[in-house]
């Protein structure tokens, strides 16, 4: 989305550049956040001098990162990962990365099991039973309330979900039908199953 970016007035950074200063933003972030002394930072992308910080918390900060470096930034400092390319537990794109996180959090001290895994999910959502929750190539799209359901607590208790976002699929408008489903139906049923558990 770097045309939407530099529409805003950020320069256009390489590849290796967006991660540095990926790294470098989440350290400020957390610089300036829970009170403390006068912050100055002289980074290659930020600098703030003497900058009082918020005295509220820092607020959890989640990535979406993919390659193996922006997964390592992802592990030594976010306190969420969002596998990109709506990527899910069943996946080899999950499979072959959460190890980049887990190893580089560990590099610095850090409990890997402290970077909360949370899934972009899309798909259908009916009432009743589809024949197929995946496509030819694994992907889920969607189901029954009672598919999602046991899906999703799958992802929770085998894969360590910690949270789900839905996206509405490409193209398709969020129905009242659809988002009823979701929000009243599937989410506290997944909640139900794993607080009974």
């Amino acid at each position: 989305m770097w045309g939407e970016i530099v529409a805003l007035g950020v320069p256009r950074l390489s590849p290796a550049a967006r991660i540095r200063a990926l790294e470098e933003a989440i350290t400020v972030v957390r610089a300036l956040s829970g009170g403390g002394d006068l912050v100055t930072f002289d980074g290659e992308f930020y600098q703030v001098t003497e900058l009082a910080p918020a005295s509220a918390p820092t607020p959890p900060i989640w990535v979406g990162s993919l390659g193996p470096k922006a997964l390592a930034v992802t592990g030594r400092h976010a306190d969420g990962w969002i596998p990109g390319h709506l990527a899910d537990w069943r996946s080899t794109t999950v499979t072959e990365s959460r190890p980049i996180v887990n190893e580089a959090a560990a590099s610095v001290g850090r409990d890997p099991i402290d970077v909360d895994t949370i899934y972009n999910v899309s798909g259908r959502i009916t009432r009743d039973p589809l024949p197929e929750t995946r496509d030819d190539e694994g992907r889920w799209i969607g189901g029954g309330v009672t598919q999602w359901v046991e899906e999703l607590i799958f992802a929770v208790l085998e894969h360590g979900a910690a949270a789900f976002i839905y996206l509405v699929p490409p193209g398709d408008g969020i129905s009242d039908v659809t988002l009823n489903l979701w929000a009243h139906e599937v989410v506290p049923a997944i909640r139900q199953a794993i607080a009974e558990r």
